[in-house]
């Protein structure tokens, strides 16, 4: 699976539980794995993209405020 680019209004952080994937966060792509944590800037263009067959599986904390995502144009 994947999630194109895009952004949020509040800051999240994640941690992977299991499979691989390619994220890129602003200008930076990082290639992740299980126990890996990123920290995601509000406001910072990002996207994800499972690498192999095993899914990609990850836990999103997101602050206790609203929040919007929007889909960045390509």
């Amino acid at each position: 699976g994947s999630m194109p680019l895009h952004k949020n209004e509040v800051e999240h952080e994640q941690l992977v539980l299991g499979g691989r994937g390619r994220v890129i966060l602003g200008d930076e792509v990082h290639e992740v794995s299980k126990d890996d944590v990123l920290f995601i800037p509000a406001g910072l263009t990002h996207s994800y993209e499972t690498i192999g067959d095993e899914s990609f599986v990850f836990m999103c904390l997101v602050p206790n405020k609203p929040d919007t995502t929007t889909i960045c144009e390509e």
